[in-house]
């Protein structure tokens, strides 16, 4: 697919995606702080990546990606909660995400684990109130996102990165796996529930995310080492000082590239029978060779 072409339909899908989350919490109750620090971090920017993949799925499986938005940005909800937990002093401990400070460091660590308590329930209710969906479709969606975040998923890779000091290229596999391809995973797979496509596309939809999140975790690593701080938008060398053991010190740069580009390869085989205009390609390659 021609660069122009894939920007233009990337931008499409983002700025449908920043516009409905613009639109979320913008009320003003008399916990307003409560809305004040949620949309803080939901709106801070990123490549909204996630929310992309579900409405490019949803269009290859049938359906107008309009349909789709709030599925997509359900799912961006639940992937920003965990963001500001993940920043929290009892986690990562980080003062930057994206180049602003984190959740906590400006509303406090209290609002900041109040602000990510909400995000996740409002997540099922965008999904399951969200209008041109059948229910069974919703409910396929809310299923999908339930089990790409909970104790089987997102969470559990969080906890055995955090408590269990993995060691070994097995270990950090089952974290990825867990804590990002998981979460990957299942925007695709919400794409194809959200147009009700068949078990084919949706496994499809499931090894193109796994494999694409493998690849974008193992070159987190590596920007994590190699990466200018202020287009990656935290500290580098932030694995080190925590003690953790990455792809890079397993593997080294040059394998952990290699390794990088067969993971994409293997994405890219995936939905090369449905990926006609070649979107998703570019998509991966993309992410193969990105910067921040």
């Amino acid at each position: 697919m021609e660069k122009a072409a894939f920007d233009a339909r990337y931008d499409e899908y983002r700025k449908a995606v920043e516009a409905y989350l613009n639109g979320l919490f913008s009320d003003k109750p008399h916990w307003a702080d409560l809305y004040e620090s949620m949309r803080y971090s939901l709106l801070a920017g990123g490549k909204r990546i996630r929310p992309v993949l579900t409405l490019e799925f949803a269009r290859l499986a049938g359906l107008d990606w309009h349909t789709a938005v709030p599925v997509a940005c359900a799912l961006e909800l639940v992937h920003t909660y965990s963001l500001i937990h993940d920043d929290l002093p009892c986690m990562d401990d980080d003062d930057l995400r994206r180049g602003k400070p984190t959740n906590h460091k400006v509303y406090g660590e209290t609002l900041a684990v109040l602000a990510g308590d909400a995000l996740q329930p409002e997540a099922f209710r965008i999904i399951l109130t969200a209008p041109g969906l059948a229910a069974e479709q919703r409910a396929d969606c809310a299923l999908i996102l339930a089990k790409a975040a909970g104790a089987d998923g997102m969470v559990a890779g969080q906890v055995i990165d955090t408590l269990h000091a993995p060691k070994t290229e097995e270990e950090l596999g089952e974290v990825h796996h867990l804590k990002t391809g998981a979460m990957i995973a299942g925007a695709c797979k919400l794409g194809v529930a959200a147009a009700g496509g068949n078990p084919a596309l949706l496994a499809a939809a499931e090894e193109y995310g796994y494999q694409l999140g493998l690849a974008f975790q193992i070159r987190d690593d590596m920007l994590d080492v190699i990466g200018n701080a202020d287009e990656f938008g935290k500290p580098i060398g932030s694995d080190k000082e925590e003690g953790k053991v990455t792809y890079v010190d397993l593997l080294g740069l040059e394998a952990c590239d290699r390794k990088v580009l067969d993971c994409t390869e293997k994405a890219k085989a995936a939905v090369r029978a449905l990926d006609a205009d070649g979107f998703l390609a570019e998509l991966a390659d993309s992410l193969a060779e990105r910067n921040k």
